[in-house]
Parts: structure tokens; C-alpha cells; sequence
């Protein structure tokens, strides 16, 4: 199977190599992977792993989407998602023009409710739905909270930024994901909800653990923390502090800090274990089903593919988990596999995250890099391998 060079990250990563003037040698001194590993990526034999893909990015100053080609524009044509964004970016610029005058809202308890089924959509990886459905009742809460203004909207047109920055994160819009969490606090603020802004924080920590910017992602999960200290403590801030502390554990994780990753790790367990399953408190699905797929997550993040492994072997996912969370775990439980040379475990994996969450899978870069890897490891395509790569887009 012959892929087109523009899909092939690999050959990003050695065009924007060559404009920074570095040869291979010369980029492989500057980061943590061997020469061998970056001549394997960039000539297509291996796949691209996010860290790496975020280790070369900060290397070469450039944006992570420079070299993963997101967001990927034919497969959002196809899927007829494209169209829907410059309406969602037209509502988050609009915030702060006040009444529409030609808007009749709803009354707030619907508008609230509204708000919510976004976010549910979002977790049910309706993706399509979500976007379709957004801009609208972003515009009328704007409107109602305006000529109303109370706690309950403000926090209700928050969650709507945030379902907005969700969207542009699945889909591969980060400049649009960080303008929707700039719009989020602006709303969790006039909210006074110390616990919206503490998980606004950890949304922005995994913006800069996406862009490899580890150090200041930890220190927005620490500002975030400290937003709680002025919450009283109730199941929600002990949900949201354990969601932090998971945050902490990937940002160390990607740092390769394992002291840090079983600190963290043990700090979530020990909220988990008063918290229980918490799949209502900011749709965080935080709990100990959480902790157990972060640490299947720190341990693929540190390389440490066997133990990711060991740990995923014991996770059981609840029948009410977002299926966006439990498609990710498989995408992670792939890359294990790959890695072991597991290649029919890992298309069993990618099979069903693909079916869990359809629209999220094929726009994972993760999810594409690990195909491309098993296509490169298998002697003859299997059938089911190739419609996948083909769904993709590879």
C-alpha cells in the first residue's frame, strides 16, 4: 500500500528537519530518541509516537499540527464537519457584543439543560451532533445571561466554551480549542465557581502537554489546585482535585519523571477511593476506573509498553463510561500492543475504539500513527487493516 507523502508524519518531520538546517544526527542530539528511532519515523518504518511528535515540535519550534497534518481536511469534508466550524468560531468571537435583538431564547432551565446535552453528546462522541447543535445555544445563553445574568448561566455558557474547545481538540482546531478556553474562564469568572476555573486549568495544562511544554503544564494543574483551596470541600472539589493530580501524572509521565507519575498516581487513588465513580461531576469521569486507564496511559508515556500492558489487562470499563474516554484507553492499549509486536491485539484495539467512538478514532492521530505502524509490521495487509487505514484517511 502506497501512502501519499503529505500523510506521512514521518516526512513532515524530516521537511521542517531541513528547514531548521539539521540533519538527522544533528536533530537526534537535540532530543531524547535515538538517531535509529527518528530514521525509522521520517522514512516511514515506525510510527510517531505523540511524545516524540511533541519532543521533535518543541525542538524545531513549531506547532505539534505542523507535523501530525491536523486538522485532516478531507475526512472532515467527507464527514461534513468542516462547515460546521466557522459557525462555532463566529459564536465564540461574538461574546461580548451582549442582547441579540432579534434572538428569543429559551427560559434558562432549558438553556441550562441544553448546555448539558452537549457536553453528553461530546462524551457519547456524537460529534457531529454537538457541532451542529453548539453555536445556537452558545448565541441564546449569551443573550438570556445578559438580560438575566445569574450564577446558573454563567456556568452554563462556561460549559458551552468548553464543549466548544472539546470539539476543536477531537477535530484538530487547536488555535480555535485555546480561543474556547480563553471564553471559558471569562464565563466560569462572572460564575464565581472556583472548581469550573480550577478544571479550566487542567484543560489548559493539556493543551501545553500536547505541545511538550511540561513544566508549565504542571503549573497550571498547581494553579488549579489552588483555585479548589477556595471551594469548600464536597464530592465535586475532591473530584476535581483527583482529576489535577491525574493531569500531573501524564505531564510527568511525557517528562519521563517516574517518581513523580507513582506520587501523583497515589494522590488520585486516594481521592478516588472517597470519591467513587464520579461520571457527574463536570463530565470528568474521574474515579478509580479513571486512575487505572491514567496508569495504563503514564506507562506508554514512559515507554514501558509491557507494564502498560500488565496494568490495562485489569481494567474494566463501567457500561456508563464516556465512550470518548474508553475509546482512548483502547487507542493507548494499541500503541502497547504495536510496540510489543501484539499486531493482531492491537487491531482487535483500534477495531473497538472505532466502534465505541467512530468520529473520535479516525480524527486520533495516535489512532493513525499506530495504523500506520501495524500496516509497516505486517508481511501481507490484512483486510481489516487495510479498510481501516482507508477510513482514516491513509
Amino acid at each position: 500500500m502506497q501512502f501519499p507523502d503529505e500523510e506521512h508524519t514521518g516526512n513532515r518531520i524530516a521537511h521542517h528537519r531541513k528547514r531548521a538546517g539539521l540533519t538527522q544526527r544533528g536533530l537526534a542530539q537535540r532530543i531524547p530518541y535515538s538517531y535509529s528511532l527518528l530514521t525509522q519515523v521520517e522514512s516511514g518504518h515506525k510510527p510517531a509516537s505523540p511524545d516524540l511528535v511533541a519532543t521533535i515540535a518543541q525542538a524545531l519550534s513549531i506547532d505539534v499540527t505542523a507535523l501530525t497534518g491536523q486538522p485532516y481536511v478531507t475526512e472532515l469534508q467527507e464527514d461534513r464537519l468542516t462547515e460546521l466550524i466557522r459557525p462555532i468560531r463566529e459564536a465564540l468571537d461574538l461574546y461580548d457584543l451582549g442582547v441579540d435583538p432579534d434572538l428569543r431564547t429559551r427560559p434558562a432551565p432549558q438553556l441550562i439543560a441544553a448546555a448539558e446535552r452537549l457536553c453528553q453528546q461530546v462524551r457519547a462522541t456524537k460529534l457531529y451532533d454537538a457541532a451542529v447543535n453548539l453555536p445556537e445555544v452558545m448565541a441564546e445563553i449569551t443573550t438570556a445571561v445578559y438580560l438575566a445574568p445569574s450564577t446558573e448561566l454563567w456556568a452554563a455558557l462556561s460549559s458551552t466554551y468548553r464543549t466548544a474547545h472539546d470539539l476543536a481538540v477531537k477535530l484538530g482546531y487547536y488555535d480555535l480549542s485555546t480561543v474556547a478556553l480563553d471564553r471559558m474562564d471569562w464565563a466560569a469568572d462572572r460564575a464565581s465557581d472556583p472548581l469550573i476555573s480550577a478544571v479550566r486549568q487542567y484543560m489548559r495544562a493539556l493543551v501545553y502537554f500536547r505541545e511538550g511544554e511540561y513544566t508549565i503544564g504542571k503549573r497550571l494543574v498547581g494553579s488549579g489546585h489552588s483555585l479548589i483551596e477556595r471551594a469548600p470541600e464536597t464530592r465535586e472539589s475532591l473530584a476535581v482535585a483527583g482529576q489535577l493530580h491525574l493531569g500531573t501524572t501524564v505531564l510527568a509521565a511525557r517528562a519521563q519523571d517516574a517518581d513523580a507519575v507513582r506520587t501523583h498516581l497515589a494522590e488520585a487513588s486516594s481521592y478516588a477511593d472517597r470519591v467513587g465513580e464520579a461520571i457527574d461531576v463536570h463530565w470528568l469521569s474521574f474515579g478509580p476506573t479513571n486512575v487505572a486507564v491514567h496508569a495504563v496511559s503514564a506507562h506508554v508515556e514512559m515507554r514501558a509498553y509491557g507494564e502498560a500492558l500488565r496494568s490495562a489487562a485489569h481494567v474494566q470499563i463501567p457500561k456508563e463510561w464516556a465512550l470518548s474516554r474508553a475509546a482512548h484507553f483502547h487507542v493507548d492499549t494499541a500503541r502497547a500492543q504495536t510496540e510489543t509486536g501484539r499486531s493482531e491485539a492491537a487491531l482487535k484495539s483500534l477495531i473497538t475504539a472505532r466502534r465505541l467512538a467512530p468520529q473520535q478514532t479516525r480524527y486520533h492521530s495516535g489512532a493513525r500513527e499506530t495504523i500506520r505502524g501495524l500496516i509497516h509490521l505486517s508481511r501481507r495487509t490484512p483486510d481489516t487493516l487495510d479498510h481501516l487505514a482507508a477510513w482514516v484517511g491513509l
